[in-house]
Order: structure tokens, then C-alpha cells, then sequence
């Protein structure tokens, strides 16, 4: 797999300004994980070693479903929530993100935007608050990615 993942979604800002290059499910990180640690799970012996009530034939079924997760694809390309209100509002207004609007105070999705936009950042995922160049951020949020994951999945090739 490599970086293919993130490339495709690496330049992805959503409609609410969460960074799809910083979320582990569609940047590709959670896949890639989870195919490693299988690996050192089985190549270690560790089912042996599982304590008796550890169910492990549920624990590896677990990772396979992880890894059979389809990659998202970012709500730019078609991807995120089905049926996204901030899509919709963004569309029709015409701008590629909540950060655009200039009338935020009479948000009808205040509430949902709010609970996404804290959800991702306390998932440790980037998020674009202000109307600023994106390509800047993303340049910026990669480095700051790069730094917080040197030995990521995402940077290593």
C-alpha cells in the first residue's frame, strides 16, 4: 500500500475543515498498523502466550475486519458522512468550507459542525478553523505530521 492512501486524500480539506490527510482511516495508517501488528502477533507465536480467557481467535478475526474496512476516500471525492450538512450548506452557498461562510452566528449546523470539529481534534486529527490558503496548511500540517509520526507508515519509503 504504501502512501498511496494518503496521497489520494492528503490534499482533502473537508466542507466542516477536518484535514483528510491526518485521519488514520483514510490516510491509510490504521490499515497498515494493524497489518504489522498482525504480523509480529504471528510471527512472535503470541496466541501461546494469550492468557486463558483472552479470546484470541476473536482478537486476530478483529484485525482482518480493521483491515477489510474500505479506505475513505474524503467528502471531496465522495467519501465522510452520508448525507453531510455541511456539504450541502457549503455547496449551495458556494464555497469549499465552513471557514468561507459570512454568516457563521445563524449556523443551522452549529452544533453538529462543533461536535465533528472537537471530535477530530481530540482524535488528534487537523483542523482548518480560519479562511486561509489550504495549500499552506496542508504543506504545514504534513511537517507537523511528519514530526509527530517520523516512523508513520505515511513517511517511510
Amino acid at each position: 500500500m504504501g502512501t498511496e492512501a494518503f496521497e489520494n486524500v492528503k490534499k482533502q480539506i473537508g466542507y466542516c475543515g477536518i484535514w483528510c490527510g491526518s485521519c488514520v482511516v483514510g490516510n491509510g495508517t490504521l490499515r497498515e498498523l494493524t497489518k504489522k501488528y498482525e504480523t509480529v502477533i504471528k510471527n512472535y507465536g503470541l496466541e501461546g502466550w494469550a492468557p486463558k480467557d483472552f479470546d484470541f481467535k476473536e482478537f486476530t478475526k478483529g484485525l482482518s475486519s480493521i483491515q477489510a474496512m474500505s479506505l475513505c476516500l474524503g467528502c471531496l471525492e465522495g467519501g465522510g458522512r452520508d448525507n453531510c450538512e455541511m456539504k450541502a450548506c457549503a455547496s449551495n452557498k458556494n464555497i469549499s468550507d465552513c471557514s468561507q461562510c459570512d454568516q457563521p452566528e445563524a449556523c443551522k449546523n452549529s452544533e453538529i459542525l462543533q461536535t465533528m470539529r472537537t471530535g477530530a481534534g481530540n482524535a488528534g486529527l487537523f483542523v482548518k478553523a480560519k479562511d486561509v490558503n489550504p495549500q499552506e496548511l496542508i504543506k504545514k500540517w504534513t511537517a507537523e505530521l511528519k514530526d509527530k509520526w517520523p516512523c508513520s507508515t505515511l513517511f517511510l519509503q
